[in-house]
């Protein structure tokens, strides 16, 4: 019963745009926790017990926050589920400070990408070209690394199904179009994978762990320390800054910063 009513649970989310990939492991993980101890329904010690087996303060938090989601849920039909409490267990949420880095250290970011090894390769342009269209968009590093021929248009990229399967359309300056050409004649040369930026070595889709790693051994041959106020360089800072120098060239009377704002 538990099993079936976490489908249900799942597939309705999911029907409204969430992806819940995480979620479902944590069902899966507590609904086997439970049925093996003889549970036909949400029991909030149990969920409790489950919760605590987390080995951090704030996972045994974020599990049991999933699970009174679930509960409130299933409880709609079935009065027989229990609520678990909440506050059982502390959860202490800290978003890192974005780092924006300024025009001078970008434009040292992409040099120092073009000079990746190895030499004759791929993997210079690549970087220099991923690095420079999350600057200059404002994408999301998990959108750039989808993209696909297909979704260069003449009237800019085509983002498909991103949060809660919307897709947008993003206008490319004329110097990061030109850009982007320049490295896709290069790039159709190197791989008939459908994917825009791909592995120099395999030549399939290129993985965020492989970029997020290239990001920092570039960060550090840039010379792009960390703030004084401990905020660190990440690619997702790169999104923050677009938003940022776009936000600062917008005229500043009251209605065009709202319109900016509901552009962004």
């Amino acid at each position: 019963m538990l099993s079936d009513s976490m489908h249900t649970y799942l597939s309705l989310r999911r029907a409204a745009g969430f992806k819940l990939d995480t979620v479902e492991t944590y069902l899966q993980s507590y609904v086997h926790f439970a049925t093996s101890r003889g549970n036909t329904h949400v029991i909030g010690k149990t969920v409790i017990n489950w919760a605590a087996k987390a080995r951090s303060e704030n996972s045994r938090a974020l599990r049991l926050e999933h699970l009174i989601r679930f509960a409130r849920f299933v409880r709609a039909e079935d009065p027989r589920h229990e609520i678990p409490p909440g506050q059982v267990f502390c959860r202490r949420r800290h978003r890192p400070t974005p780092c924006i880095l300024t025009d001078q250290e970008v434009a040292r970011l992409l040099c120092e990408a073009g000079n990746l090894g190895p030499r004759g390769s791929l993997r210079p342009h690549t970087y220099r070209t991923i690095f420079g269209l999350l600057a200059s968009t404002g994408l999301r590093i998990s959108e750039a690394l989808r993209l696909r021929f297909d979704d260069i248009t003449p009237d800019g990229l085509v983002i498909r199904e991103t949060k809660f399967k919307k897709s947008r359309l993003v206008t490319l300056h004329e110097t990061v179009a030109e850009a982007l050409d320049a490295y896709l004649a290069l790039r159709r040369r190197a791989s008939s994978d459908p994917h825009i930026f791909v592995s120099h070595r395999g030549g399939g889709k290129l993985h965020y762990d492989i970029v997020a790693t290239t990001f920092r051994e570039v960060l550090d041959a840039a010379d792009i320390p960390e703030r004084p106020n401990g905020s660190v360089p990440r690619l997702h800072g790169l999104r923050h800054r677009f938003a940022v120098k776009a936000l600062q060239a917008c005229p500043d009377s009251r209605d065009r910063v709202t319109r900016h704002m509901l552009a962004l």
